[in-house]
């Protein structure tokens, strides 16, 4: 695609933020929303709204190339993002879920169920490309020089000479047999063609109409087979061939990854001109600059003392020096507005003393007030309301720049979209005036005194004595504040980051992730969350949702360090499942996505290394220390139930499970939102742990299940393709995703695995592969039966979102059997009050 049609799309995403913006700040002030499905239809509309603009703009910024330009997108584009991460936020409030379900929102924008994926930004790993290179290398060196062997290899099985002639006797005695066989065959078919040479020889005409016949049936029948087959892959019944990328595709492809070799250079070289630009800004415009500033200075001095009969007093560097002055004000206003600065300050000072005392008669009355004023905050506070958006004001902004800036403005000339000199030289003036401005101050603070000293000598010496006593308190005021704080002890202050990143790698507290992306978590849509959530039953989560989730809260938080600091903060998240569901994938993905540093912390790596309190806590801190240096990171607690075990079993004893159970939650009380760490806990037995502790440390629970049927059959598909196999008619992936209901992602691998070997892949062509080959190796593996899901689905409803659902539905039901009651109650007195009148009538 052009750089206009990239322009086109930047034009219409921004034209629908527009529009989104307006909705978000209604001109009239909306009333609470008291119907929670209204409220929750509100909020999906805006996400899905917001999901798509995040989408266009994402496009956006991987392939424009303009420098300038790609910093308005971004700005934008990490706006929208913690939006996103905002509104799933208020939506999991709001319905006690995690997971939800937008059928009806999706027909009204005419979505598909593939609009509801998360895109995952390119631009968090392709800008840091080189620093993961070069941690790429760093790693390697570390294992090679320890000696540490990443990956397994399988032992050789050792065999006797005895052993080793037979097995080369028998396979040269099988390949001579098989030559003999082919010798044999070849002469047998000598003399079958010697034999039939002597036969009579057939008319010419006959002979022709014969090999017609049989070519036009060959043709035929293979014209009908290729339209079957045709018909069977529109319909779906069966899966498309791989095919191989078209050349128009692959120029596509070729010509995305020029362009972000582009994007590099127009960087590089709108890096220089911010620099050449600011140095030729301030020899040539900036002693203009001062002298002006100096005038303008000047000349409020000699307004302010016309207008007021003294000379003001300077404003200092915090409240913003001379630029304070020149905000579209008469010098008599300014001049007021520092007479009421200064009387505030000494009211305030006044007033501490009565404040503490008036304080506790306002408490008492307060607390009798409160009886008589609860009614009426209650009816204010009913219903839902939007809760104030910490983006929107980024948002805004950067939309009001594009409006500015960009929308109008004429690129025809700049075919090669290179950065535009206008407008970096005027944003470097106004950086080299704010520099000068400091300057400019300093010296004409001295002038001001000085002009105090000559005119105005007596004033002059009072307003000293009162600012040096002012500026003794305000320090002493300082002092007082930093003696408040305790800064934590560094237990590592004589190391380097180097030197602690190398013992945890020798450690095996660091390890590699696995180049696994979150694509290739393979799950399908549930098709039923709506109808069966409004049928009252809570649906099981599909693997499409648990892919959105990990995008929403582990993903664009890692990634993007103002969706971290600005957003719901995150500390932790547990991914919870029977085995084989794919949660370790979920964590290389993670970092694979993010380029996040993957440190293990479970307790089988924990067992046996830097034992007793003080070293638990020296390796904590080494942790999290490199962790926040190093950022973004993933900290993975593998078993964490055993971390939080209610009885240790006793093989488990000498391991100490339990180590990091008092330390765990005190240290995740020291990442801050600018900390982008993420504690990421697996496990297949939640129910194994005491669920309060465990329920305070992890808050965000994602439950995996077992696949569904849909996601079973693009398992199979998917996984069949990767492994190399021919998908033909006679292997029915439909009868095999049923059949395998209750098999895992691992269980349908291992059985793939299994049976694709190389000799097996060789006989394809003669030997079609069937969907009865892959029943054995499934039969030996214990699938995940209904009560395993079931005491999942119980230990969910005992956590805390889980009961606040819970209790949320028994009101609902409560406040609808009341409803029902009130009509019955009603109908039953209009009956007894007809019965009585109807009683009356025949008395008379």
């Amino acid at each position: 695609m052009s750089q206009s049609l990239y322009a086109q799309m930047w034009d219409a995403a921004q034209g629908a933020l527009e529009d989104l913006l307006e909705d978000e700040y209604p001109t009239v002030q909306l009333h609470p929303q008291k119907d929670r499905l209204q409220a929750f239809q509100t909020l999906a509309t805006f996400y899905l709204r917001y999901l798509k603009i995040f989408r266009a703009l994402e496009e956006v910024y991987d392939q424009i190339v303009h420098p300038q330009k790609r910093r308005v997108v971004h700005q934008v584009l990490e706006g929208v993002m913690g939006r996103l991460v905002e509104l799933k936020n208020e939506m999991v409030e709001l319905e006690y879920s995690e997971f939800h379900y937008f059928d009806d929102i999706l027909q009204d924008f005419k979505m598909t169920p593939e609009d509801l994926e998360i895109p995952i930004p390119r631009y968090f790993v392709r800008e840091k490309m080189r620093a993961l290179k070069e941690r790429e290398k760093m790693l390697a060196h570390i294992l090679a020089k320890g000696g540490r062997q990443e990956h397994k290899t399988v032992p050789a099985q050792s065999m006797s000479v005895e052993r080793a002639v037979w097995l080369l006797q028998v396979s040269e005695r099988a390949r001579q047999g098989r030559l003999r066989a082919h010798f044999m065959k070849t002469i047998r078919q000598e003399e079958q063609r010697r034999l039939q040479g002597n036969s009579s020889m057939l008319d010419p005409d006959q002979a022709a109409t014969c090999i017609q016949k049989v070519w036009r049936g060959y043709r035929d029948r293979r014209k009908v087979n290729k339209e079957c087959l045709e018909e069977m892959i529109f319909l779906g019944m069966i899966p498309a061939q791989q095919t191989t990328p078209s050349p128009a595709h692959l120029h596509a492809q070729q010509v995305e990854s020029r362009r972000h070799c582009v994007q590099e250079e127009h960087e590089a070289e709108y890096q220089r001109a911010l620099v050449n630009i600011k140095e030729a800004v301030q020899s040539v415009d900036g002693p203009d600059i001062k002298e002006s500033l100096q005038e303008q200075i000047r000349q409020w001095f000699i307004e302010c003392r016309d207008a007021t009969g003294k000379f003001p007093d300077f404003p200092s560097p915090e409240d913003g020096g001379s630029a304070s002055i020149f905000a579209q004000k008469t010098p008599e206003q300014v001049a007021a507005e520092f007479a009421a600065k200064e009387e505030e300050r000494e009211k305030k000072k006044k007033s501490k003393g009565e404040k503490d005392k008036k304080g506790k008669k306002k408490e008492k009355k307060g607390k009798t007030k409160g009886k008589k004023g609860k009614g009426d905050t209650e009816e204010e506070e009913k219903g839902w309301k939007m809760t104030p958006s910490n983006f929107l004001p980024t948002v805004v902004e950067g939309a009001k720049m594009y409006k500015e800036v960009w929308h109008n403005r004429d690129e025809k000339q700049n075919f090669l979209q290179r950065f535009d000199a206008q407008l970096v030289r005027e944003e470097k003036r106004l950086e080299v005036e704010e520099e000068l401005r400091v300057q400019v101050d300093e010296l004409m603070r001295q002038e001001l005194k000085n002009l105090k000293l000559v005119v105005d000598r007596d004033k002059g010496k009072k307003k000293k004595k009162v600012k040096k006593s002012s500026k003794k308190k305000k320090k002493k005021g300082r002092k007082t504040g930093k003696k408040k704080k305790k800064k934590e002890k560094d237990l590592t202050a004589d190391r380097t980051i180097e030197s602690l990143y190398e013992e945890l790698v020798m450690e095996g507290f660091i390890i590699r992730p696995k180049n696994v992306k979150l694509s290739d978590y393979i799950g399908e849509y549930s098709y039923l969350g709506t109808t069966l959530r409004q049928a009252d039953i809570e649906p099981m989560p599909s693997l499409s949702d648990v892919r959105q989730l990990i995008a929403l809260y582990g993903v664009l938080p890692l990634g993007s360090q103002c969706v971290h600091e600005r957003g719901p903060l995150i500390r932790t998240l547990l991914l919870t499942g029977p085995a084989g569901v794919g949660k370790k994938m979920l964590v290389h993905a993670l970092c694979t996505e993010t380029g996040a540093n993957l440190f293990d912390l479970s307790p089988a790596a924990v067992a046996g290394k830097y034992p007793g309190k003080s070293g638990l806590q020296y390796l904590l801190h080494m942790v999290f220390k490199v962790a926040r240096q190093l950022q973004p990171s993933v900290i993975w607690i593998g078993d964490a139930e055993k971390t939080f075990y209610k009885k240790v079993p006793k093989l488990e004893k000498e391991m100490e499970p339990k180590r990091l159970k008092k330390n765990l939650p005190k240290v995740l009380k020291s990442i801050k939102p600018e900390d982008r760490v993420l504690v990421v806990g697996t496990t297949r037995r939640p129910f194994d742990a005491d669920i309060k502790p465990f329920c305070k440390v992890y808050k965000k629970i994602i439950l995996i299940p077992r696949p569904d049927y849909a996601s079973r059959f693009t398992l199979w598909k998917e996984l069949l393709q990767a492994g190399g196999a021919q998908l033909g008619p006679k292997l029915d992936l439909s009868s095999l995703s049923k059949v395998t209901d209750g098999y895992t992602q691992g269980h349908i691998l291992q059985a793939i695995q299994t049976v694709l070997n190389s000799h097996r892949l060789d006989l394809q062509t003669k030997r079609p592969l069937t969907a009865v080959e892959f029943i054995p190796p499934l039969a030996r593996q214990d699938p995940v039966y209904k009560e395993e899901e079931e005491a999942f689905k119980a230990w969910y409803s005992r956590t805390p979102l889980g009961k606040k659902r819970a209790r949320a539905a028994k009101a609902s039901e409560e406040h609808g059997d009341h409803k029902q009651g009130k009509t019955k109650g009603g109908k039953s007195q209009k009956k007894g009050k007809e019965g009585k009148t109807k009683k009356r009538k025949k008395k008379k």
